[in-house]
């Protein structure tokens, strides 16, 4: 089994910042997995946020956190991480990482990705 802890969530007031981070236990890291961070608000699909390969050198963003959010890892440590700058009310969601076995993908679909953590909350306050 492949197992994703997220941690790192909180409440936040807007223009802060929050570093997330995404633990993994199996297979995920020595496999060579690609992973991804998604988001879900309120009332509102799951979406993409951030996505990196498994060597670190290929990422994807969502439009709405480029330059805003950094997704890095270390695979040594097996975990990723999202750094959260200039925070808004609207990055308000729970936050998942997710696993993806084709590393060198960094893939915007949630149905590309093979295992999913429970997700740890992040509160934007205005």
């Amino acid at each position: 089994q492949v197992q994703l802890v997220e941690s790192g969530g909180g409440l936040v007031q807007a223009g802060g910042s929050l570093r997330l981070s995404c633990a993994a236990s199996g297979r995920t890291f020595t496999s060579g997995y690609a992973m991804g961070w998604f988001r879900q608000a309120p009332g509102k699909e799951r979406e993409f946020v951030a996505a990196i390969s498994w060597s670190g050198v290929n990422t994807n963003y969502e439009s709405s956190v480029k330059g805003r959010f950094t997704i890095s890892r270390v695979n040594a440590k097996n975990t990723v991480y999202l750094q959260m700058n200039s925070l808004k009310p609207e990055d308000t969601a729970v936050y998942y990482c997710a696993a993806d076995r084709n590393y060198g993908v960094v893939a915007v679909a949630g149905t590309a990705y093979d295992y999913w953590g429970q997700g740890t909350q992040v509160t934007v306050s205005s």
